[in-house]
């Protein structure tokens, strides 16, 4: 069989990889611990079940969906915008549900990119980025992401004639991997760099409402001029343990979502009525169960970053996301250190090289394994440094 030629330029989806060599390891009887993913352990609450279960019994969710979005979720996430972040959305013009943010990143490049067009991505970043920049048939100009820097992008590094050729910026904040936060006065860079060279700047905010310390993290559309050049995607799926749920949605610029709306309604029928209204009514009820998991994932960064200190990792305290950015120690790089704890530990982590090769160096750890679990996992990972 003859297959497209675009798929030679994706390389095999990290998570995927991981996915694969835990079940063999699985397979195999190996108790694995793994670190890697983040997915959260903890079902979604109760509340939204027993909501979603009203919604599904409802016949008027039955139907095929509106690609637009119902009109009350519209009208709850705007709602949360302006109370949230402070930001005005027009629930008709500036609001598009999306199936998980990813769904939206993904078509976001076809949408916006053709052929020769450069995207900018940073380096780490989430492999969607760039693999969806590859499909859609553009070039990728990586934006690395140093330690030097606070882990942002040098706007500054990108030449003229590079900006000229670029339709689409985009950035993270809070970060993954990185777990890095952002400021005001970054996002207003990132304005004026959109403005001047006529950038699509889409901002990936997967992570505001995992906080830590009192850390409050900002919108990139609160920034003065970020909605004349850009958008955000919003999820549930990290603050509500809703990540099977696939439910999000992109708000700010009107040209942005409508180019993503046309494109969507040939490829998809909306999403499920049901999960829209629960979504809304997540977003208008109550915060304390998100306020409780920021107390659970606080508590486990600390024990996790106790005990990597403990045995000599250099680890340092991130104020927001679900994951820990850890040095490798002396003698390995990122893939060796990976599958060194995988193959002596059972423990997986996920080498930073494989959200692109600034993240050499480094590894991944995710918070979301119970706390004597995370115990297990450094206990593991110090016997295996010390055979």
């Amino acid at each position: 069989m003859l297959f497209s030629t675009r798929m030679d330029k994706l390389p095999p989806y990290l998570f995927a990889e991981i996915e694969r060599k835990i079940a063999e390891k699985k397979k195999a009887g190996v108790d694995v611990i793994s670190l890697g993913m983040g997915d959260p352990d903890l079902p979604t609450p109760a509340y939204i079940v027993e909501e979603m279960q009203r919604q599904v019994a409802d016949p008027r969710n039955h139907r095929y969906p509106t690609n637009a979005g119902v009109e009350e979720f519209a009208q709850a996430g705007a709602a949360f915008y302006k109370r949230r972040f402070g930001v005005d959305i027009d629930p008709e013009k500036e609001f598009l549900p999306l199936m998980g943010s990813k769904e939206g990143l993904a078509h976001i490049c076809w949408s916006t990119l053709d052929p020769g067009d450069l995207s900018l991505v940073p380096d780490p970043g989430y492999p969607v980025y760039g693999g969806s920049s590859l499909l859609a048939g553009a070039e990728v100009k990586l934006l690395p992401l140093e330690r030097e820097n606070d882990f942002l992008p040098a706007l500054d590094a990108i030449t003229s004639e590079e900006a000229r050729r670029a339709k689409l910026l985009f950035i993270s904040y809070p970060n993954n991997p990185t777990a890095a936060v952002a400021d005001g006065a970054f996002f207003e860079k990132v304005v004026a760099f959109a403005r001047e060279y006529d950038i699509a700047v889409i901002h990936d905010n997967a992570y505001s409402e995992l906080a830590f310390d009192g850390y409050v993290a900002p919108s990139f559309l609160a920034t003065p001029g970020a909605k004349d050049v850009g958008a955000e995607f919003f999820s549930l799926s990290k603050p509500f343990n809703m990540t099977g749920w696939r439910v999000g949605f992109g708000v700010g610029n009107e040209q942005i979502l409508e180019h993503l709306w046309r494109l969507k309604t040939n490829l998809d029928s909306g999403m499920f009525e049901a999960a829209q209204r629960t979504a809304a009514f997540v977003l208008n009820g109550p915060w304390d169960t998100v306020h409780e998991m920021n107390a659970i994932y606080q508590r486990r960064r600390d024990v996790l970053i106790e005990a990597l200190q403990a045995i000599g990792l250099n680890a340092e305290k991130p104020k927001a996301t679900i994951y820990l950015w850890v040095p490798v120690p002396s003698g390995y790089t990122s893939t060796s250190f990976a599958e060194h704890v995988l193959d002596q530990a059972a423990v997986v982590v996920t080498p930073g090289n494989g959200y692109g090769a600034a993240g050499e160096g480094f590894v991944r750890l995710s918070l979301t394994v119970p706390d004597e679990r995370i115990n297990e996992a450094v206990a593991r990972i110090e016997r295996s440094l010390t055979i």
